[in-house]
């Protein structure tokens, strides 16, 4: 078993662990609806002078949906990123299930804080598009890792 320092813990784990607080940080009001539509209304407006009230709500909930998948996925990335190179030979090994754990766990955990936020609303839907979102990075790495493999 090979001996990971400090620094080379830090490099693996490190970009996780700072993606991670973004996530929980964006459960917080600071994200919620109204305030994101702020920013987002405005540069929808400016890109498409002539769009429907009914679009630009459905162009903010489609952005915001998008956002689950994406940060997800991203999670998922830094997750396999630090398991792959992890010096534990399970973490090695069982990367994609630890990986997907801790995308459903954190997503699962993101949805409930939500709920006990008053200007958020946490749903059991949000959690399946975030582990989605996940899933889909995590496939993309497996393919990815098996295609490499070959050539």
């Amino acid at each position: 078993m090979l001996k990971a320092g400090w620094r080379e813990r830090v490099w693996r784990y490190g970009p996780l662990v700072v993606w991670l607080c973004l996530v929980l940080y964006a459960s917080t009001g600071t994200f919620s609806a109204s305030n994101t539509s702020r920013i987002l209304r405005p540069v929808l407006l400016w890109l498409f002078p002539d769009i429907t009230e009914a679009s630009l709500l459905g162009a903010h909930f489609f952005t915001r949906k998008a956002a689950h998948v994406a940060e997800y996925a991203v999670l998922a990335l830094f997750a396999a990123r630090a398991f792959l190179g992890s010096a534990r030979g399970l973490l090695r090994a069982r990367w994609y299930a630890f990986a997907f754990a801790l995308v459903a766990a954190v997503a699962l955990a993101d949805e409930y804080l939500q709920s006990l936020n008053p200007a958020r609303t946490g749903t059991p839907y949000d959690s399946l598009l975030d582990m989605s979102g996940g899933a889909a990075a995590l496939a993309v790495v497996a393919l990815w890792r098996g295609r490499r493999r070959r050539v």
